[in-house]
């Protein structure tokens, strides 16, 4: 089935949309390597999200951040194996959202990606098979902004040669699409990919 959704440019966010929520199993094993107490490590891991996502602290140095606020000795190894479960974590697929964009793609919608992540997470999304659905991946660390600042989609609307209306934002998170939606963006929160295919269905010709 293709979706063909004229003059409109449909905007996806990546984490628990694209991809799921990180797992039990995911989040059970960053504790581990850390060795830090669970409700310590999701305290300091959520403390420096938001820098790293906007590119001001490297993933290198997001580590080392966290380590320091615990009074943790972290080997270069240890390092190594959190960033790399970190990774693991997000590197997750909703098969029904990959589904959509296929479907998008097929039936010549234009599909961009807009993204709170940091530098760590560029390649991956654009040498991944799902990059053949794109035109065009942001990636906030590469920005210097994050969602819900207003100026992040002003860029991805100049940078996709559209104006505001024209765009169509998808995030699972009501924050970041209320700010789209203040900027006049058609925007849909996502909680299930039947609600999303009804209403990119909605918008087809």
């Amino acid at each position: 089935m293709n979706i063909r959704i004229p003059d409109r440019v449909i905007v996806f966010d990546y984490g628990e949309v694209i991809s799921v929520s990180q797992s039990e199993v995911d989040r059970a094993a960053l504790v581990e390597i850390s060795g830090l107490e669970p409700g310590l490590f999701w305290q300091l891991y959520d403390r420096y999200r938001e820098p790293l996502d906007q590119g001001v602290t490297l993933p290198r140095e997001y580590w080392n951040l966290i380590a320091r606020d615990a009074g943790a000795e972290w080997s270069p190894a240890k390092l190594q194996q959190l960033w790399a479960a970190d990774i693991r974590s997000w590197i997750s697929v909703e098969p029904g959202t990959v589904q959509l964009l296929a479907e998008l793609h097929a039936g010549g919608t234009r599909v961009a990606l807009l993204s709170n992540a940091g530098f760590d997470f560029s390649d991956p999304f654009r040498h991944s098979p799902m990059a053949a659905y794109f035109e065009a991946m942001f990636v906030s660390a590469e920005l210097g902004l994050i969602k819900p600042d207003p100026e992040i989609y002003r860029v991805t609307a100049r940078e996709l040669g559209i104006t505001l209306e024209q765009m169509v934002f998808i995030d699972n998170k009501k924050i970041n699409v209320d700010a789209a939606v203040a900027l006049g963006v058609t925007g849909h929160v996502f909680t299930t990919v039947a609600e999303l295919r009804d209403f990119l269905e909605s918008l087809a010709s």
